[in-house]
C-alpha cells in the first residue's frame, strides 16, 4: 500500500527572537488515509508543540513519491527526478517526473542525498531541479503495533542525525562465464 502524504497549513501566533509575537502560517506533512484523518493527526501533533490556539487553514494531498529523512539535517528540499525510458514503438525517449522530499542542510547536500537515495535505481534518471521546501516538519504514521515502535524510533533517529559517507561496496562473488564453462567440459 502506498503512502499518501497530506500537506497541512497551520496558522498560529509565534514568538520571534526579539520577544514580539506575529501570526504565521507554516506547512507540515502528515501521513494519513483521508483528509479527516490528516486533520485529526495534525491537530494531535501540533497540540504537542503549540500551547496556544492554532488553526488549520488548508489540507491538500502532497505530490511526493517518497520522503527521505537524513541525519543532522534541519531543512527539507524538494528534488525533481526525471526517470528516463526508451519507447520502442515510437523510438523516442520518454521522461516521467517524480518528486522526492529529502532532508539536508544545503542544496549541494540535498543533491548528494538524492543521489544516494536513487543509487539502487536500475533505470536512467536525471535531477533537473532541487529547491528548498517550505515544509517545517514531517509526521509519518505509525499505528503502535509491534515492530512499528522500532520503525518510528529509527525514523526519528535518522531525522535527527547526520548521513554517513557513502561507501562503494565491491562484489567479491565469482561466476564462471559461458566460455569458461565450455572450456571446463
Amino acid at each position: 500500500m502506498s503512502t499518501t502524504w497530506y500537506e497541512c497549513k497551520v496558522k498560529y501566533r509565534k514568538t520571534d527572537e526579539t520577544g514580539g509575537q506575529k501570526i504565521t502560517t507554516e506547512p507540515y506533512l502528515v501521513d494519513a488515509l483521508s483528509y479527516t484523518e490528516a486533520e485529526s493527526r495534525i491537530n494531535e501533533e501540533m497540540s504537542a508543540y503549540i500551547s496556544e490556539e492554532f488553526k488549520i487553514t488548508n489540507i491538500k494531498v502532497a505530490n511526493y513519491a517518497e520522503i527521505h529523512p537524513f541525519e543532522n539535517a534541519d531543512r527539507w528540499f524538494r528534488s525533481k527526478v526525471s526517470l528516463l525510458a526508451y519507447d520502442e514503438e515510437s523510438g523516442k525517449e520518454r521522461k516521467t517526473n517524480m518528486y522526492l522530499l529529502v532532508q539536508a542542510n544545503e542544496v549541494k547536500e540535498a543533491y548528494d542525498n538524492t543521489i544516494s537515495v536513487m543509487k539502487g535505481t536500475m533505470g536512467d534518471y536525471t535531477i533537473p531541479a532541487i529547491s528548498e521546501s517550505p515544509i517545517m516538519d514531517v509526521f509519518p504514521y505509525f499505528s503502535g503495533e509491534e515492530g512499528e515502535l522500532e520503525q518510528l524510533e529509527r525514523f526519528n533517529a535518522i531525522k535527527a542525525s547526520k548521513p554517513e559517507a557513502t561507501v562503494e561496496i565491491e562484489d567479491h562473488m565469482e561466476f564462471e562465464t559461458a566460455l569458461e564453462e565450455e572450456a571446463a567440459v
